[in-house]
């Protein structure tokens, strides 16, 4: 089955912080080769889906355990697209499950790069059904690996992967990549490039709380300036003296006078 369609993205946002390398994982990599040449490299610390309330399905050890049986086969790799396939066979009642993951490499004027993205991840399962998530913030430069401690349809992992349509069978399934890593471009020497994560400089709970240590700095720096001022002004009234002005003899002579 060859997912119709691929999603045209807007133009990434630089914000996220760039890493020299990635961490160490359980699992070694998926290396993905084409025509003899390695142009996909995949790797997560667990993959797990759900179908509706039936049990969790873990795909981990099927995919980088010592004795993995997932199939590569219909993956493909292009300059500006790549694909890649996860043919897991039979797995307890699903049939036939397949994972696809479209990715595409494109040139930003506004970053004056070019950025790969995540489009879309494709689950196809009993030969004929099918659920599609649109991914969302999952990209990295093109000469970069992109990661991320959770790329999921979950709620509480921020739904990087968002269900196509509420209609279909996607708002049903439930997809979680864990420590996810992934390049499709550039490769070289079988080797993750430098890590592009997906953790911002600035969350919403960091910006929070940087504004309010700001308010409370400002109400501290204003306290201890009404302090030094008050403390100012006590001292000019402890050492403030009675002026004495001399009086001259014609003011003397008018007040004996008046007397």
């Amino acid at each position: 089955l060859q997912p119709s369609g691929w999603p045209s993205r807007a133009p990434p946002r630089s914000r996220r912080k760039l890493l020299q390398s990635s961490g160490s994982l359980p699992y070694s990599q998926l290396n993905v080769a084409i025509n003899g040449r390695t142009c996909i490299l995949f790797r997560a610390k667990k993959l797990a889906i759900r179908f509706k309330n039936h049990t969790l399905v873990d795909l981990t050890e099927r995919i980088f355990g010592p004795s993995a049986l997932v199939d590569t086969k219909g993956s493909t790799c292009s300059k500006d697209k790549a694909m890649l396939t996860l043919r897991f066979g039979d797995v307890e009642d699903l049939k036939g499950l397949v994972i696809r993951l479209l990715m595409s490499n494109m040139f930003y004027e506004s970053a004056g790069q070019n950025w790969f993205t995540l489009d879309s991840v494709h689950i196809h399962y009993n030969s004929t059904l099918e659920a599609t998530f649109n991914a969302t913030e999952v990209y990295a430069p093109a000469t970069y690996s992109y990661h991320c401690q959770h790329v999921s349809s979950l709620q509480k992992y921020d739904t990087l992967l968002v269900p196509s349509s509420h209609s279909d069978s996607s708002m049903h399934w439930h997809i979680t990549f864990t420590d996810f890593q992934i390049q499709a471009f550039n490769v070289q020497s079988d080797q993750f490039a430098s890590v592009s994560d997906c953790a911002t400089f600035f969350t919403p709970a960091i910006l929070m709380g940087l504004i309010t240590s700001l308010i409370l700095l400002l109400v501290l720096a204003y306290a201890l300036h009404m302090v030094v001022h008050l403390k100012s002004i006590d001292r000019y009234e402890e050492h403030k003296t009675t002026v004495y002005f001399p009086r001259s003899p014609e003011t003397e002579c008018a007040d004996k006078y008046s007397l």
